[in-house]
């Protein structure tokens, strides 16, 4: 560095000189004897004052820069003797100096000045050149590198790295979650049912083999758990142990089926787990959803929620019927409690009505009416696959009760009632604007619970046990209480029985004896079975098309899939036809049938209760039930959708074979 007086100190104590000059020759009147006598003086003085200064900045300039000396042999020496390793490589990563514990620790005590960093470390030098805190490991050990960019001589830079040490922080992190402690909750689905006609050897053997299970479950984790009442067990466990039961799909569900009660039932169990909860609170409550979702989805599986959304593990035996009516007779009084209270009931049903959403619809439309309330039926006229029932109900009836989604939009106020019947995602929903605009809300669904479930209704009655949504409007309308005539006209009862047809394939999927009692109910009333059969009828025209589907079927494990690019007014329901017709193949367990509509496929799956097709659907990004599912995929192609639902099958059977 040179040594350069400051000129601005220079420039000062001339300006200074001049101004004493002009001053003592003005206050001299031009007397040049008193002008030299004054400024001679004032010269020799700046001159002095110049010299002061010059030397107090030598003396400074020597004392900075010794100082700066000092500093950067303390600073080269300090980086040497760092307790961190500490690299300096060039612009190409090329390593031109690095400190003792780098050498010791990253370099394994070679020489690498030279060498390229990359040969030794990986890591990402434009993400971390770029600010960026970036992890590698080394030698078994695990750090954390941060950098510093200066720009050298010459405009080369250079990038100092350091790297510190978290291996001993990641051993506490991963000791922290291993040992976070989570809820499980585990219910014994319809104990109440199974165990009513059981004899009493037969509940002590399934009491105790119950219990054994419970505790193998349990052995080797040592976490505890406890019976809180008959059907219903709480377990707490730590992580490492609950991530090694995930690991093996909770084995436990598939040993509990292997527990007959009596020569027909089998026990399954319910699991809902609360993992990465803060405290033990949140784990239960965590746990109590997981719980819930895996009722609502038909029992006899355990659910774990995640940041994503929720894993679903088991799922592959049919649901249990409620034998008991008492749920349903209480929601029948709480429901006619709100309708009494509203001005008007609007009732919707899932986008493409079928005659099940319609027809529920329909009956409980009816059965409003006879509480003295308006009910008006939300239908799409254009995207429906129910024109006939709605026609034959307009004709014979003579009402106008059904109304376009816009109307019941432009209707609805704070004081009106919406229930949505056959579905309870709101995507599916007629009109999600309807919903968005409704203050108090009904839910009445039958399908197995899916992610995206309404969450703000004031009656949610969800029965996965039940055939059709039908089914389920029909018990409630027979506990309402009205002053006159309790009993829908035989035309509404054909609405409900159509439904109900359609949903269990003509009383053969699906069907329990609350079913059978559903139907004589409705056949009690008038309904005609050869007028709902006419509602299923299809010309010739859709016949072929459907026809078409079915021939162009092919078999790949044991599944039927079938695609087509027809294009026709009624492919929403010729192609469900299709499916159902492939269920009759020899050697099939389910069929697809894949279709387009616009710029979306659609996929139809069908089984007959060997293989759950609401799983499969379910990978795709669809749902339903365990022997009827959907699901659509949008922008891509027909052989695109048959490869992931491929894909789908084979991941199924894996998981479950």
């Amino acid at each position: 560095m040179k040594k350069k007086f400051p000129l601005a100190l220079i420039i000062i104590s001339v300006m200074m000189f001049l101004c004493e000059l002009v001053a003592s020759f003005m206050l001299c009147k031009y007397s040049v004897r008193e002008f030299a006598a004054i400024s001679v003086p004032a010269a020799v003085l700046c001159i002095v004052f110049i010299a002061v200064l010059a030397g107090d900045f030598r003396h400074m300039y020597r004392h900075v820069s010794r100082i700066n000396t000092n500093l950067e042999q303390s600073g080269a020496e300090f980086m040497n003797c760092l307790p961190a390793p500490a690299v300096v490589i060039d612009e190409y990563g090329v390593v031109v100096w690095y400190n003792e514990f780098f050498k010791e620790k990253v370099a394994a005590e070679q020489d690498i000045f030279g060498y390229s960093l990359l040969d030794y470390v990986n890591i990402d030098l434009d993400e971390i050149r770029n600010g960026n805190e970036c992890l590698c490991i080394v030698n078994g050990n695990n750090y954390k590198v941060r950098s510093v960019v200066t720009a050298g001589e010459e405009s080369e830079s250079v990038t100092v790295l350091y790297f510190s040490d978290i291996t001993e922080l990641l051993k506490v992190e991963k000791n922290f979650s291993d040992t976070r402690q989570s809820v499980l909750i585990l219910v014994i689905d319809n104990y109440g049912d199974i165990m009513q006609n059981a004899k009493e050897t037969e509940k002590a053997k399934t009491s105790v083999e119950t219990e054994q299970i419970l505790e193998n479950f349990m052995s080797g984790t040592h976490g505890i758990i406890k019976k809180i009442s008959d059907n219903t067990f709480i377990a707490v466990l730590e992580d490492r142990h609950l991530n090694k039961i995930i690991e093996e799909k909770f084995k436990i569900l598939d040993i509990a089926r292997e527990i007959k009660v009596g020569e027909r039932n089998c026990l399954t169990f319910s699991i809902g787990v609360g993992q990465g909860a803060g405290s033990l609170e949140e784990s239960e409550k965590i746990a109590r959803q997981c719980l819930d979702m895996a009722l609502g989805r038909g029992g006899d599986q355990a659910v774990v929620k995640t940041e994503n959304g929720y894993r679903f593990f088991g799922g592959v035996s049919k649901g249990v019927e409620k034998k008991s009516r008492a749920k349903t007779r209480i929601i029948a009084n709480t429901l006619q409690e709100f309708i009494e209270k509203s001005d008007k009931v609007f009732i919707m049903g899932h986008s493409f009505g079928d005659l099940d959403s319609i027809g529920a619809s329909t009956g409980l439309a009816a059965a409003v009416n006879l509480l003295g309330k308006n009910a008006y039926v939300v239908v799409d006229r254009k995207k429906n696959l129910a024109l006939q029932l709605i026609e034959y109900i307009e004709d014979t009836a003579n009402v106008d009760f059904y109304i376009s989604p816009q109307t019941a939009v432009d209707a609805i106020t704070y004081n009106d009632l919406l229930i949505i019947v056959d579905t309870h995602n709101k995507d599916f929903l007629e009109s999600s604007e309807l919903y968005k605009k409704a203050e108090n809300i009904v839910v009445i669904d039958h399908h197995r619970k899916t992610v995206n479930f309404i969450d703000n209704a004031v009656i949610f009655h969800h029965e996965p046990y039940a055939s059709s949504a039908s089914e389920m409007v029909t018990e409630l309308i027979q506990y309402f209480k009205s002053e006159g005539s309790s009993d829908i006209d035989s035309c509404y009862a054909e609405a409900l029985l159509s439904g109900i047809t359609l949903d269990t394939k003509n009383f053969i999927m699906r069907t329990g004896v609350r079913t059978f009692e559903a139907a004589a109910y409705l056949k009690k009333l008038g309904a005609d079975t050869v007028t709902v059969r006419k509602l299923f009828s299809n010309s010739i025209e859709s016949y072929k098309r459907r026809t078409q589907i079915v021939s162009s079927a092919s078999i790949h494990n044991r599944c039927a899939i079938a695609s087509t690019e027809l294009k026709s007014d009624d492919i929403r329901i010729i192609s469900p036809q299709a499916a159902d017709e492939l269920l009759g193949i020899s050697g099939v367990d389910a069929s697809f049938v894949v279709y387009r509509t616009g710029d979306t496929v659609n996929i139809s799956a069908r089984s007959l209760g060997g293989l759950n097709v609401q799983i499969i659907m379910e990978r795709l990004g669809g749902g339903g039930h365990q022997t009827m599912a959907a699901v659509q995929l949008k922008d891509v192609s027909i052989d695109e959708a048959v490869s992931r639902l491929k894909n789908a099958i084979d991941d199924a059977l894996s998981d479950n074979p």
